[in-house]
């Protein structure tokens, strides 16, 4: 069975977004993350989309801009394989990508049963939350940023439900961010 891993930006304060769905305060260019960035994006895996984060997604890394910016990770988003999960959406225009139009609970469950190489979701905090809530995600790698935000969106603001999760690893980095690994508890 594929697993479902999560790759998400956190500030210190808990937010993943800010107050105006703003994401540019985690971007950071020094050589120790971009090497790491680089290599998380050079796997075989899937990616996992909600609409939102796939039209920013879809807007910036085909780009010429993502390409000159970070190379490595540019070349790696758009060859990797994408997948959406959208009731809205219509079409997809992103190389590599195949658009679900069902339940996303029910999807993810079956994408997790089908061959193939595990899939990572990456902002998309709403498809967190649910994913959470319904026991289908198996890893998170949570980098925490030196920011206070002071207000935005937290990645499991729908949970009703207390989900413990176990530390499994951790690194910390020359910039200041710290990524976490979690599992299930």
């Amino acid at each position: 069975m594929r697993k479902i891993r999560v790759f998400e930006q956190i500030s210190v304060d808990g937010f993943f977004t800010d107050d105006k769905n703003d994401m540019s305060w985690a971007h950071k260019h020094d050589d120790e993350w971009s090497r790491f960035t680089s290599g998380n994006a050079s796997g075989d895996g899937e990616l996992l989309f909600g609409r939102v984060t796939y039209e920013m997604m879809a807007a910036f890394w085909p780009t010429t801009q993502a390409a000159q910016m970070w190379p490595q990770v540019a070349e790696g988003m758009n060859r990797m394989r994408k997948i959406v999960i959208s009731r809205s959406l219509t079409s997809v225009t992103w190389r590599n990508t195949t658009l679900l139009q069902g339940d996303l609970v029910t999807e993810a469950a079956r994408l997790k049963q089908q061959p193939g190489p595990d899939i990572a979701i990456l902002g998309s905090g709403s498809i967190v939350s649910q994913l959470t809530e319904a026991r289908l995600i198996d890893e998170y790698q949570i980098v925490v940023n030196p920011i206070v935000l002071g207000r935005g969106r937290t990645l499991f603001e729908t949970m009703r439900d207390k989900k413990p999760l176990a530390l499994t690893q951790t690194r910390k980095f020359t910039n200041g961010n710290v990524v976490l690994w979690y599992e299930p508890a």
